[in-house]
């Protein structure tokens, strides 16, 4: 058996085993030294939230039988995708490969939250009143289908070696639950380590209430195309202490928390414009001469308009 088919065959055991690893270190950090204090019992987030995942993982294993490194060896036998036409050596190919898959995630991302009714289903992830390790993998089952067609699409048009694949999926639910788990970590260590990988308090941010640093810090894994793309945005202006979490107007627990909520939050309400990076921040108390993560006064960005809620 070579190396491409013993992935194949324990590509599951082993992303199971490499996500109940992490999950299992994460919660210990966050139990022992958590970040902020959680809304809710931990209980009824991780029973709701892991429920979801269940339900999305039984969903894809359904519709999808062969999966992402399945469709890499697909594509490869059939001669699909750049890379199975350009002859380069494997040490280069594969960090390319996971490079540009982690560059079509991050697109991925953006798009949710600029098209009104990608981002009717992703506001399932946002409306999460708190932020643990649980809510990097809390995504409703359409998002979810959606997600895997455009990695399969992206898979067969990129041609990535099976290897290649493996290691983005491993690495990618790693930091998923790592960037949004309820932990601290040293100011210096943060500063160094957010250059090479999202850490905690660089995707926070992502999920505050306010529109203009939603509409930030889209990376789940590499933090460059945030900085290259002028998206990167360095804290949360009222700090990771006192910043909300979650999405104006969506608040109650039975709605955002609660996995029968968190399947019908998509067809709630009507579609509103949700242009991205236009929906600029409005201090509810009035504007508050204090410099926000982009170096621009909170004053200013309130001078640009109304803020666009989402109901």
């Amino acid at each position: 058996m070579n190396w491409n088919d013993w992935l194949l065959v324990h590509e599951s055991a082993v992303r199971l085993g490499f996500f109940i690893g992490v999950f299992a270190v994460m919660a210990v950090w966050e139990v022992a030294a958590p970040r902020r204090a959680l809304t809710l019992p931990r209980v009824v987030r991780w029973s709701n939230n892991i429920g979801l995942v269940l339900l999305n993982t039984v969903l894809l294993r359904l519709l999808f039988p062969v999966a992402a490194v399945g469709m890499a060896a697909f594509a490869a036998q059939q001669g699909w995708g750049l890379l199975n036409h350009v002859d380069l050596p494997f040490w280069l190919a594969l960090p390319i490969a996971v490079i540009a898959l982690d560059f079509m995630i991050w697109l991925q991302h953006v798009m949710v939250h600029a098209i009104p009714v990608l981002w009717r289903l992703h506001r399932v992830h946002h409306a999460d009143p708190d932020y643990d390790l649980t809510t990097g993998a809390r995504f409703h089952p359409i998002e979810i289908i959606l997600s895997m067609l455009i990695k399969v699409a992206t898979i067969a048009v990129l041609g990535p070696a099976v290897a290649a694949v493996f290691i983005f999926e491993l690495l990618l639910n790693a930091t998923a639950m790592f960037n949004h788990g309820n932990v601290r970590l040293p100011a210096g260590m943060d500063r160094v380590l957010r250059w090479f990988v999202v850490t905690p308090d660089m995707h926070r941010v992502h999920h505050s209430i306010e529109d203009d640093e939603t509409n930030s810090n889209f990376g789940f894994n590499l933090p460059w195309w945030d900085r290259l793309f002028g998206t990167y945005r360095d804290q949360p202006r009222a700090g990771h202490q006192q910043m909300t979490i979650g999405i104006h107007g969506y608040r109650q627990p039975r709605d955002v928390s609660w996995l029968p909520g968190l399947l019908a939050l998509p067809f709630r309400g009507r579609v509103s414009a949700y242009v991205i990076n236009r929906r600029p921040w409005r201090d509810p108390e009035g504007a508050h001469e204090k410099a926000d993560g982009g170096g621009r006064r909170a004053s200013d960005a309130c001078a640009r308009g109304p803020i666009i809620s989402e109901h």
